[in-house]
């Protein structure tokens, strides 16, 4: 395995990047590259050249050409590889050692668009050219994901799920943990309580603009009072969303850390498992017989357990011990499901850990 700190990454092949994310400019581009990672070639090749028409690769040839009118970008003596996609990000937050619960009612989602400005510059830098966010303000992230097509702001292509659905109480419901007479407009409208409910919802969100939806099956860790080995979706829940999300074309995303909650998601037709930290062997082989993804962020069950034990005042007490319980457990989740023949997908969930920290996820 070839590793390389991030921002080496983006020292080396940025210019590969802009020109892979940003809109279509007027001059065709060629690509003058000394050495060349393209993921399907067992060795690097080295001296060739990557031609560009209309924002997509057209074609990689031997050596270095340059046909007439092309802009050339010289990067003969650098390594360039694809740019990279992290299938699990949460582009529109970043974790600041705040209180959670306290930024709850402190912050706006007009704070979040300020961060996710840097985020978006930070992971593309980093050598993220896609990036699937699955969770966020709806509003905020599909305009980000419009800004980004635009070219009105630099960043990585954008997969949004917007807000993630989760049962009153379960992890995703922004009253958790504060006093029971605390509202805001906005904290029911991801609540999914019966069918009805999460069949107008998935409706709404699709018109909203939104490409996939993300469900909380089960509980979570850093939020409070929620169980990560229950499930919290009720069974015609989880299966009115799938359903009305794949009639309108769209996949599904599942945050799911217990057994059960995965199993019964994964036979529901859900896309992809998020987390899984405590599959077994029955739930590697439901993942297999339904082509269901495992995304296991492995970054972030590191970065809470850190933060747990080294700073836990920055943590709920509840949250604190639940980063301990699931950190450890995630890379063992990730060697078992590999060896059973499970599809993995490279996700990070950022950003408790900082964005453009992505390619940590490697290592």
């Amino acid at each position: 395995m070839i590793w390389f700190e991030p921002r080496a990454v983006a020292t080396l092949f940025a210019s590969t990047c802009l020109a892979l994310s940003t809109p279509a400019s007027a001059k065709d581009m060629v690509i003058h590259v000394g050495r060349l990672i393209d993921g399907v070639s067992k060795t690097p090749r080295t001296s060739v050249s990557i031609l560009i028409h209309n924002d997509r690769i057209t074609s990689v040839e031997a050596g270095y050409v340059t046909p007439a009118g092309t802009e050339v970008i010289d990067l003969t003596k650098g390594t360039v590889l694809p740019g990279l996609i992290d299938a699990h990000d949460h582009i529109t937050s970043e974790f600041d050692g705040g209180n959670p619960v306290v930024e709850t009612v402190t912050r706006s989602a007009f704070d979040d668009g300020f961060v996710s400005v840097g985020a978006a510059w930070r992971t593309l830098q980093a050598g993220f050219t896609s990036v699937r966010d699955v969770g966020g303000n709806t509003d905020l992230v599909v305009a980000e994901k419009r800004a980004i097509a635009r070219g009105v702001i630099p960043g990585p292509r954008l997969y949004v799920a917007g807000a993630p659905l989760g049962p009153t109480g379960g992890h995703g419901d922004p009253a958790n943990g504060l006093e029971s007479e605390l509202t805001h407009p906005g904290w029911t409208d991801s609540l999914v309580d019966s069918p009805e409910a999460a069949r107008r919802i998935v409706r709404t969100m699709h018109r909203q603009g939104v490409d996939l939806i993300k469900i909380m099956p089960s509980g979570g860790v850093l939020s409070i009072g929620d169980n990560p080995d229950e499930q919290l979706m009720a069974d015609d829940e989880i299966k009115a969303v799938v359903d009305t999300a794949h009639s309108l074309g769209m996949k599904v995303a599942a945050h799911a850390h217990g057994t059960e909650a995965i199993n019964k998601a994964v036979t529901l037709g859900v896309d992809s498992i998020e987390h899984g930290s405590f599959a077994d062997a029955e739930s590697y082989k439901l993942m297999k017989a339904h082509g269901t993804y495992l995304v296991p962020t492995l970054l972030v069950g590191d970065t809470a357990m850190k933060i747990a034990q080294a700073h836990p005042d920055q943590l709920n007490p509840s949250s604190a011990a639940k980063a301990l319980k699931v950190g450890p457990v995630l890379i063992k989740n990730l060697g078992d499901a590999f060896k059973a023949g499970v599809k993995i997908a490279f996700g990070t969930d950022e950003g408790l850990a900082p964005h453009g920290d992505n390619g940590k996820e490697f290592a």
